[in-house]
């Protein structure tokens, strides 16, 4: 009985010394989270299981300076779905929660009123239900409770300074202790305020049911199966039990010999064999099988030959913590963009090498007038480097012209060949590729000009891509023994549609006025622009000043097709089926957009001086 005693007093000190003395009822509450997710295909919320570790070190949690209790729990845009676990109420010092954009459903439990220290709460982009109902918010509530209504979080009226619920499914009524908020974090859902944007009617009729018919004290399925499952098990005979054993033992085998006849079919082909991360243990690899033919077509240039193009290296043209960007001339004349990653050796893993060369194959298939094409790459290991080619395109970026160079040389014809020249680069992308393929950031930066003002869309920031997406796979990756990674089994490139598009709304504004999509003194552009986009008589006073000519029509073209692209919801493909593709976007540019040459010269501010030059 004592050595039993003595073990158990063992486990526990054990216990809380790998807590660091962190608040046991927060870990509890942590995990009783982690429970109510059940689905984690990026695996963010892997290294939560293991009871040995520092609660501080788990992907998505933040402590406080002292270690003892967490102050912000951050795991947005990680694909979860999942319930919201009563026991996050417990977590009383927490300061900051960011699920937002994920795939999280049910009510708001009642208990997020306990969190009386609460700043931030971002749960849009999600498809939760149930109302937002208060009840008595004079003040803090530390009542659970279980009338009707599906949330009660009077306690988060006087802490939150800062709340996004849009996008979701929630119904009633705005509380009228949340009025301080924007009109904004609420939009998007199936409530009853008028000035609000909500979802379609057909969207809101299960919401709508969900409210009348799920009381609030129902558990959810996930929990009531589980229950019912116990209950089967207990009352199972022994015969039963030793079948099911049997049957488990034999499918187990069979996973095994498919398991190997994999294996066995994959110990032909060709692989590389990269350190996980810098370690004095030879064992401490593991294995990327990589498609000797991905890059079969792309040409390969050396590190010699782009050193003598872009003379040392010394011609830089943009600058990032991911990577740098340097113009050369090779040897035939063409000037050409080189886009150098910034890593060390011992930092490059056997994923940031697949996902290097895939994301060189997939940059290669660009072939249109509008985009960038790839010229090759450059692999080398002594020196370490990685590199990308582009054909350059001599004019600079868009942005330059817009907002530091001489605005006026821009005239209102060559603004509508490069509205109407990126719009086809995107139809191109989205519509006529197979797969699609869109920018990662879309904006007037990543916008090259020719000579004649041809817009080239560039993806120079494919970078953080690639490291963004290892990273994920890495996150998890145990290192201990050999890791066998197959290309089909990584995460492919990720496409923003939606994003390309809104993205693509905000270059219209912007080229039309001339002025950048933020700045400190006058804030967002889009916000500024509203008024003048709502309103066809104001329209006019979104041109460029710096514009003595501009087309009415024109104007009213590029004004419609902007709303329509900023009207989208931008973190949702799904449901933007109603709304014009970037197909009818690029129609509408082009059939009422006229890009003739006596248009460019009534248009121009400089009309004389190019007739000059001309004659």
């Amino acid at each position: 009985m004592r050595s039993k005693f003595c073990s158990l007093a063992l486990l526990l000190g054990l216990f809380f010394v790998s807590c660091n003395g962190f608040a046991s009822n927060e870990v509890a509450a942590l995990r009783r989270f982690k429970e109510a997710i059940y689905e984690d295909p990026l695996l963010v919320m892997s290294n939560w299981n293991d009871p040995n570790s520092d609660p501080c070190d788990w992907t998505g949690i933040n402590c406080s300076p002292s270690k003892d209790h967490v102050i912000k729990i951050n795991i947005s845009a990680s694909s979860i779905k999942g319930f919201l676990a009563p026991e996050l109420g417990q977590i009383t010092y927490l300061q900051e929660l960011n699920l937002q954009s994920n795939g999280l459903t049910g009510k708001l439990p009642a208990e997020l009123g306990n969190l009386k220290y609460l700043r931030e709460l971002h749960i849009d982009r999600n498809r939760l239900q149930g109302t937002l109902h208060v009840a008595g918010a004079s003040g803090y509530q530390s009542k659970v409770y279980s009338s009707n209504s599906s949330a009660n979080i009077a306690g988060l009226c006087k802490s939150l300074k800062v709340a996004d619920f849009s996008y979701n499914f929630f119904v009633g009524n705005i509380p009228k202790c949340f009025e301080y908020l924007p009109r904004t974090s609420f939009q998007g859902n199936c409530m009853q305020n008028k000035d609000l944007k909500h979802r379609p009617s057909s969207q809101c009729g299960n919401a709508q049911l969900v409210k009348t018919h799920e009381s609030p004290s129902t558990p959810p399925k996930h929990q009531s199966a589980q229950m019912v499952a116990k209950h089967h098990k207990a009352s199972k005979p022994k015969w039963l039990l030793a079948l099911e054993i049997v049957t488990g033992s034999m499918v187990g085998l069979l996973i095994l010999v498919a398991l190997f006849s994999a294996i066995h079919r994959w110990n032909n082909r060709s692989s590389l064999i990269i350190p996980w991360k810098k370690s004095s243990s030879e064992k401490e690899k593991f294995t990327v099988y990589v498609d000797s033919e991905l890059l079969k077509d792309v040409s390969r240039l050396t590190r010699q030959e782009l050193e003598v193009a872009c003379e040392d290296f010394s011609n830089i043209i943009g600058l990032s913590t991911d990577s740098q960007i340097y113009k050369g001339t090779m040897k035939g004349g063409s000037e050409i963009a080189v886009i150098s990653l910034c890593v060390k050796q011992e930092d490059w893993t056997g994923y940031l090498e697949l996902y290097f060369q895939r994301e060189v194959a997939d940059l290669a298939r660009l072939n249109h007038e509008n985009t960038a094409k790839l010229l090759g790459y450059c692999k080398e290991t002594s020196p370490f480097t990685r590199m990308l080619v582009f054909e350059y395109a001599s004019n600079g970026t868009l942005y330059e012209h817009l907002h530091y160079g001489e605005a006026a040389l821009v005239s209102w014809a060559r603004r509508m060949k490069i509205i109407i020249g990126i719009a086809r680069g995107l139809k191109y992308l989205h519509m006529e590729l197979d797969p699609p393929f869109t920018i990662s950031e879309l904006s007037s930066n990543a916008i090259y000009l020719t000579e004649d003002f041809t817009p080239k869309l560039v993806d120079f920031e494919c970078w953080k891509t690639i490291l963004a997406r290892s990273e994920k796979n890495l996150r998890n990756i145990s290192n201990q023994g050999s890791i066998c990674v197959l290309p089909n089994g990584m995460e492919s490139r990720h496409l923003d549609v939606s994003g390309n598009i809104y993205a693509f709304g905000i270059l219209l504004v912007e080229v039309v006025s001339g002025r950048p999509p933020y700045c400190k003194d006058k804030g967002f552009l889009i916000e500024w622009a509203k008024e003048f986009l709502e309103t066809p008589e104001a329209m006019a006073g979104l041109v460029d000043p710096e514009l003595k000519h501009f087309n009415q029509e024109d104007l009213e073209t590029v004004c419609e097709v902007a709303s329509q692209c900023l009207n989208r919801d931008p973190t949702n493909n799904n449901n933007n089926n109603n709304k014009p593709s970037v197909q009818e976007l690029c129609e509408t540019l082009e059939s009422r957009i006229s890009l003739s040459i006596s248009a460019e010269l009534r248009s121009s501010s400089l009309a004389w001086a190019e007739l000059a030059l001309d004659s």
